[in-house]
């Protein structure tokens, strides 16, 4: 079954221009990979320096093996040093409601 996947994460302020031109770096590469099905970034409109990652993965271990390929090849280290602070990455599955 299909997993939606919510990143949160604060950005620094002075970082929030550079971190959007490098997301739209990695992320046709990332939508490429295996077992992505979309993913989307999102900006707060009430404070620009929140942002929110919407992602959609065929599973978590899908997903659970992309971060690991990001952590191999820099791009969360990367990413971290614009962060104000750590992301929560967060798990759901849709509800037959």
């Amino acid at each position: 079954m299909s997993v939606m996947v919510l990143l949160e994460a604060p950005v620094k302020s002075e970082q929030v221009s550079n971190i959007k031109s490098y997301l739209a770096e990695l992320l046709p590469e990332s939508r490429a990979y295996d077992g992505c099905k979309a993913m989307d970034v999102y900006f707060n409109k009430d404070d620009g320096n929140k942002m929110v990652m919407v992602e959609q993965w065929t599973s978590r271990p899908h997903h659970e093996k992309y971060l690991g390929w990001r952590t191999e090849t820099g791009v969360m280290q990367k990413l971290g040093g614009m962060l104000a602070g750590p992301p929560t990455i967060r798990y759901f599955e849709k509800a037959d409601a």
